[in-house]
């Protein structure tokens, strides 16, 4: 079978609004829908699920929150795709709607898989309040500071899977919004792989660009 690799992303920009980060992620969806031919044997062309519903929030918050701040939370997880990446099943085509926003197991190559055989691989977190496997411990700074720098509140840098610095620039207002409603999910206990260093093999499927590898 004649496999296919996806070119890379455009280099990343920052918009000031919701509107500018969404058209940043919109065209990088495009380009990474965008194939080229490759020789690797063990590669196939997959459908990813690109827009999903994001699950209504449910839980009380301990800061108090507007239900229209929650409500403008959960319109720009929606238009920025965080579900694609952060629910089951999604990256290939077959999203768990029992497990929004829950984390993948299904990862995400971070290196190259054309040029190494056992590329490093990172799997998309839990992002619902559960607090043994979500961000139930998070608070509203943690989940911002993530947004807007790509550091996790134990002070560990996301990889360059999440495109965080094209939210770097977003309104107080919208930051806000998002952590509020990420704060009102209702917890799904789910633990997701731990990361895959390069040259180890993965034990769990994962994605690069478009393409989607077996691992067996």
């Amino acid at each position: 079978m004649n496999s296919r690799v996806a070119i890379a992303p455009p280099q990343l920009s920052v918009g000031r609004t919701a509107a500018d980060v969404f058209l940043f992620v919109l065209f990088g969806l495009i380009a990474a829908c965008t194939t080229t031919g490759t020789d690797k044997p063990d590669y196939e062309l997959l459908e990813p699920s690109t827009m999903l519903s994001a699950p209504e929030p449910v839980v009380l918050t301990e800061r108090y929150y507007s239900k229209d701040q929650v409500a403008h939370g959960k319109y720009l997880v929606e238009l920025l795709g965080c579900s694609t990446c952060h629910t089951d099943g999604a990256l290939v085509g077959s999203p768990n709607l029992h497990r929004l926003l829950a984390g993948s197991r299904t990862g995400i190559a971070f290196s190259d898989p054309l040029t190494q055989s056992n590329p490093g691989v990172v799997f998309p977190g839990n992002l619902t309040s559960d607090p043994e496997t979500g961000i139930g411990l998070w608070n509203e700074s943690d989940i911002i500071e993530m947004l807007r720098t790509g550091v996790n509140q134990y002070g560990q840098h996301t990889l360059s899977v999440m495109p965080w610095p094209a939210y770097a620039k977003i309104t107080d207002d919208d930051a806000i919004a998002i952590a509020a409603y990420l704060l009102s999910l209702p917890p799904v206990k789910h633990v997701v792989p731990r990361k895959v260093r390069p040259g180890k093999r993965s034990e769990y499927d994962f994605v690069h660009f478009g393409v989607y590898r077996k691992s067996k």
